[in-house]
Parts: C-alpha cells; sequence; structure tokens
C-alpha cells in the first residue's frame, strides 16, 4: 500500500502534488486507470458528429434550466410537497449539516447508511455527524472502502480508483472482522457486501444524492451501479437525499438524454444498472420504501456562481468526471493532490465558489490548457475559458452585480513585483522614443547576458551559427530571388 497521503488542504495543492509525483506506484495507476476509461468512453462515441449533436442538446437543456433556476426550484418545491417530501434549503455546508442532526434526533437515530454522495462530502456530513454520536455508513463499495481505511475520495465516479486490490485485501483483514486476507476481486466484493447488508437492516436514516430533481413531476433521479443507493433509501424508515440546488432540470422528458451523456461519459456504459426515480414517501398499500422524504437543497456558493454570467456555465455540470479522465495533469497527481472535495479540471472552477479564491488559489493555473477538458465534456461547459477567468479573478478584484454575490479571495494573487513590472512593460511600450532607446540600451548591454538562462537552456542543445559556406548560399540565393521579381514587376 502506497505511503502517499496528500493533506486534504487546497493551499498545499503543489506540496501534494510534489509528493505524488515522487510515488511512480500512484502515477503508474492512474495514468493506467485513465487511459483506460478515455477508451471506453471513446467506445461509447465512435462518431464526432453524433457525440456533438447529443452534446449541444444536453447543453441547451441545462442552460435552459439555468435561465430559470428560481422559477424551477420554486416549482419543484411545490411540486415534492404536493407529495408528500420536506424541502430544507441550507445556505451552507454548517445549515446542511444542522438540518442531519435535528432529523436523526427527532427519530432517534444512532446510525446512517449512505449511498454515494459528492455533496455529502463537501459538507463533511460523516464527520459532522460522528461529532453528535451518530453514525454515518457509507455502502458505495469504494467510499466503503475509504471510509474503512480512513482515507478520501481521488474521484468524483470511482473514489476509490488510486487503491490496488493489494491494498483493499490489506484494509478488508485490518478492519472487517472475520475477513481472511485475499487478493480475489469477487471474494472482496462479497466480503464488503455481507459487512454492509445487516446495516441497512439496522440504520434508521438512509442518505443519497441526487442526479437530476425534475421540477414538473417532482421526481429524484438516481443514477447507480451497485444498488447500494436503492437499498439506502427504500430499507431505512427515512430518506434524506441531498444535493446543490443546480441539479434542477425543467421537465421528465428531459432525463434520457442527459442520462445517456452522464452514462457513456463517466463510466463508458450505454446504460448503467439502475435508474430510481423517487417521487415521495410510502403510499398506503405499498409494501417498502421510506415512510418519510426530505431533500435538502445546498447552496454554498452556487448562487454566486450563478449570478456572475461568466461564470454560470460551471453550474451546468451533470458529475460525469469525463473531464478528469483526460486531463493530462489529473491523470499525473490523481484526485488526492487538490485537497478539495472536487478535483480535476471541474473542481478546479467549482471549489472557487464554494471555498473562495484565497484558498484555490493554485487550483485554475493547475491545467495545460490544452483544451482536453472542453473537448469531452458532455453538457459543453467552456472550462478552459472559466480556468482564464478565475486566473484574472486571481489577480484584479472584480465587481459583482451585489456585494453579498462577490467571489470571494479575488485578487489573492495579485503580486507587488508583477504589478510593477506590467506598469513598466506599459510605459515602455506606449512610447516609440522610450521603446527605441531602450532596446539601443539593450543591444550594447548584451554581454551582460548570462550564457545559460536557468534550465530550459542548459536541457537543449544550444543554435550554432552555420557554416559560412552555407549562410553566404543563402545570401547569394536571397540576391538572385529580389533580382528575379524586380525582373518581373518591370516587365
Amino acid at each position: 500500500m502506497s505511503a502517499v497521503r496528500p493533506t486534504a488542504d487546497p493551499v498545499a495543492f503543489k506540496d501534494n502534488a510534489r509528493l505524488v509525483l515522487a510515488d511512480p506506484v500512484l502515477r503508474r495507476g492512474f495514468r493506467g486507470a485513465m487511459d483506460y476509461l478515455a477508451d471506453k468512453r471513446a467506445a461509447q462515441f465512435p462518431e464526432q458528429d453524433a457525440f456533438e449533436r447529443l452534446r449541444t442538446l444536453g447543453e441547451h437543456l441545462r442552460k435552459r434550466a439555468l435561465s430559470r433556476l428560481p422559477d424551477l426550484l420554486e416549482q419543484l418545491e411545490q411540486a415534492l410537497q404536493a407529495r408528500g417530501v420536506q424541502v430544507h434549503w441550507a445556505e451552507d455546508a454548517a445549515d446542511a449539516n444542522r438540518i442531519f442532526q435535528e432529523i436523526a434526533a427527532r427519530h432517534d437515530a444512532r446510525m446512517m447508511v449512505k449511498g454515494k454522495s459528492m455533496v455529502s462530502e463537501e459538507i463533511e456530513l460523516n464527520h459532522r455527524m460522528q461529532e453528535h454520536g451518530i453514525a454515518c455508513v457509507e455502502t458505495d463499495m469504494g467510499e466503503y472502502i475509504l471510509q474503512l481505511d480512513n482515507d478520501r475520495p481521488s474521484h468524483i465516479i470511482m473514489p476509490a480508483i488510486h487503491k490496488t486490490k493489494e491494498d483493499v485485501a490489506k484494509i478488508f483483514a485490518e478492519h472487517i472482522p472475520g475477513a481472511g486476507y485475499t487478493e480475489d476481486v469477487d471474494e472482496l466484493i462479497a466480503i464488503g457486501r455481507v459487512a454492509l447488508r445487516d446495516k441497512f437492516r439496522q440504520a434508521k436514516i438512509g442518505v443519497s444524492g441526487v442526479n437530476f430533481m425534475v421540477a414538473e413531476t417532482g421526481s429524484l433521479v438516481l443514477v447507480e451501479n451497485e444498488g447500494n443507493g436503492r437499498l439506502s433509501t427504500t430499507v431505512p424508515d427515512v430518506h434524506i437525499a441531498i444535493t446543490g440546488i443546480e441539479k434542477v432540470i425543467e421537465k421528465l422528458e428531459h432525463v434520457p438524454p442527459l442520462f445517456t451523456l452522464l452514462t457513456r461519459s463517466a463510466t463508458g456504459q450505454a446504460v448503467t444498472t439502475y435508474l430510481n426515480v423517487i417521487s415521495g414517501p410510502r403510499r398506503e398499500g405499498e409494501k417498502d420504501g421510506p415512510r418519510e422524504v426530505h431533500l435538502v437543497l445546498l447552496d454554498n456558493g452556487r448562487s454566486q456562481a450563478f449570478a456572475e454570467e461568466p461564470f454560470r456555465a460551471t453550474l451546468q455540470c451533470i458529475r460525469c468526471g469525463a473531464c478528469m479522465n483526460h486531463c493530462p495533469v489529473y491523470a499525473r497527481i490523481g484526485g488526492l493532490s487538490y485537497g478539495t472535495t472536487y478535483p480535476g479540471p471541474i473542481g478546479a472552477i467549482i471549489s472557487p465558489h464554494l471555498l473562495g479564491l484565497e484558498s484555490t488559489r493554485d487550483l485554475p493555473t493547475a491545467s495545460s490548457l490544452c483544451g482536453a477538458c472542453g473537448d469531452v465534456c458532455p453538457v459543453g461547459i467552456p472550462i478552459p475559458e472559466l480556468l482564464m477567468h478565475l486566473r484574472e479573478a486571481g489577480r484584479h478584484h472584480r465587481p459583482a452585480l451585489q456585494q453579498r454575490d462577490a467571489l470571494k479571495g479575488q485578487g489573492a494573487v495579485r503580486s507587488i513585483p508583477e504589478v510593477l513590472a506590467w506598469k513598466a512593460w506599459r510605459l515602455l511600450y506606449s512610447s516609440g522614443v522610450r521603446y527605441r532607446l531602450f532596446t539601443w540600451i539593450a543591444s550594447r548591454l548584451r554581454g551582460l547576458t548570462p550564457a545559460h538562462q536557468g534550465g530550459w537552456t542548459r536541457s537543449r542543445t544550444p543554435l550554432t551559427p552555420a557554416p559560412r559556406s552555407l549562410r553566404e548560399r543563402w545570401r547569394t540565393s536571397r540576391t538572385r530571388i529580389t533580382t528575379d521579381t524586380r525582373s518581373m514587376q518591370e516587365t
């Protein structure tokens, strides 16, 4: 098992990246996993024109929903309440955790079972519930492995992608009573399932995320492969779903194209094993399902991204992870290096709105701007363009429409030497006289420049003058071409 454990702090991004780059096991594992996922996605979109048509539709649907976000959220709340779902609004992580704690206290719940939910990771639900004596058990296999090892997700779709089967074998043998050491993947999955089975029956509360919320019908759509999401939302008496306010869409007919884009972009599957549509608590005469359903709608900086037009496209994301799978930076340093809930290119444009630019100052620059993330995004988010906007905001304070909507930490990357350097550049290049004077002086001081300018010139073969005969040949050729051109013009 790799001893590398990056710090869960985006301020330490550069140190985390150096730590991971020095670990050949992690680098090799991530490179292979990302190539595998990229190939699977490519197989699902063999024709670029077909993908572009579907992506254009997905982008249109997400933009349409965001353009009516306040109205759709109100419509969603009314539709859900009519179906017996209790809707809660949380401004930040503390507010969301308070709602969870109050519901748990009302039902005297000492344990929750939780399906995969990145938003619950965002608010650190497990740790906050533990502070109140409430165990929050992960039931997604990848998340369960990480919880046993006290580790963090490194990918939004495959959270334990940085673990090898040998790692998992050691974790299970150490933390699951009666589990022997085995590296057989099927046996490991069986051990995990047996350990979790009783948890579903014992828990009073089940927690899940939400992939899409349909305002028209008041439906919560949950996409998964393992069945743990269905168990978490049907076996316990109380189901609490949590998601960001941006996940709302207008109509039920908008789900299929977005579902197609999500599954094919995320795991290279035409469809997932389960597509759950939740429309309220157990009704009279039904034999299963929760007796009480709650939905927690989390803001936590999303309204700030919505308020500023350049950043609104950030909220189009459907959390497929395709941008990570194709990012050359993410493939080399992994998700843990970012120190945030959402790593990779999408995390670099989301995290500043959740945490502020001061603590995430290095994330917008953790990109080569190769454009691969924008090319594969299934809903057309211009990620490279948004990264440039955030880089600009890090150096210059940009006034918002309202003070409460301002992006936190603007100007955090501003450097006095850099400011002075650009002012000097502007002063020099804005005047022809100053520019000519500068070049005249610089040409006469070239002897003072170092022979090697940093590591760049030392690692490359220096240019050498061409042989005299070649130079003379070139001059002769240039003279002949000039003479021929003049003759043609005179003719």
